[in-house]
């Protein structure tokens, strides 16, 4: 599968919340932002934990607007994201990017880039919205 088509496929099985068929375009050591928390996780299953948290308080959808792939493994993604409570009150609508190292057809790593500059923290998009 080539890269862009990955990227595709694997925003539209997390706005589906199919966490089975996003976790199969993964690495088995595949390093996550925790963008509603903070820090990382690591591995698929610290990644379904940490989404089953998520998707309990938020209703994050994610749209492609951009796709650059550096054929070194790393691909930027630009993309809108759209955060909603579970009541549909909109939290953030704002656009950003999501760097990801990709090996073998599979994503090893994902950072989100904000802004200001945010890799690591909590997202803004998420920032002082904890239910």
């Amino acid at each position: 599968m080539n890269t862009q088509a990955l990227i595709y496929k694997v925003y539209a099985a997390f706005n589906s919340r199919d966490e089975d068929g996003t976790l199969a375009l993964m690495s088995e050591i595949v390093s996550w932002p925790k963008a509603s928390e903070g820090g990382r996780v690591v591995g698929k299953q610290a990644i379904r934990e940490y989404w089953t948290r998520q998707w309990a308080d938020f209703d994050p959808q994610l749209e492609v607007l951009q796709v650059i792939d550096y054929k070194n493994g790393k691909t930027e993604v630009k993309v809108h994201q759209l955060v909603r409570n579970l009541a549909g009150e909109v939290l953030s609508d704002t656009e950003l990017w999501h760097v990801y190292t990709i090996q073998n057809s599979l994503i090893e790593r994902m950072d989100i880039l904000e802004a200001d500059g945010n890799t690591e923290g909590q997202s803004a998009a998420f920032s002082g919205h904890r239910p």
